[in-house]
């Protein structure tokens, strides 16, 4: 997080950057966004921004879509994962297969490119 961000800022900032057919938990981006611990503002943040937003890629540590079973918002975010490509089998993501943990956290937030093999 940068001087100048808000905890918001730095948070839709790492949920804007997480790749297509990928997920993370709630704790990741919190860790990512530079507030450890910081899991249950990552959710009230998703529910409140006006940006557009993966936040379907978004889930708890476990691979749990945290959404109440059978709502509408929950059978939305199963049928966004699975239009990505992730498999969704009774309300949860396998992260060993779909997880993403963030590469190179600069290259991927501020374009930066990384370093030539």
């Amino acid at each position: 997080m940068s001087a100048t961000d808000t905890p918001a800022d730095a948070i839709v900032r790492v949920v804007a950057a997480i790749p297509r057919g990928r997920v993370t938990s709630y704790g990741a981006v919190a860790a990512r966004a530079g507030l450890p611990g910081r899991a249950r503002l990552v959710g009230r943040v998703l529910g409140e921004t006006e940006h557009d937003l993966p936040w379907q890629r978004v889930l708890r540590s476990d691979g749990r879509i945290a959404l109440p079973p059978r709502s509408a918002a929950f059978r939305e975010q199963v049928r966004r994962l699975r239009a990505e490509g992730v498999t969704v089998s009774a309300g949860r993501v396998d992260l060993r297969r779909f997880g993403w943990d963030g590469g190179d956290l600069d290259a991927v937030l501020w374009a930066v490119p990384g370093p030539r093999v």
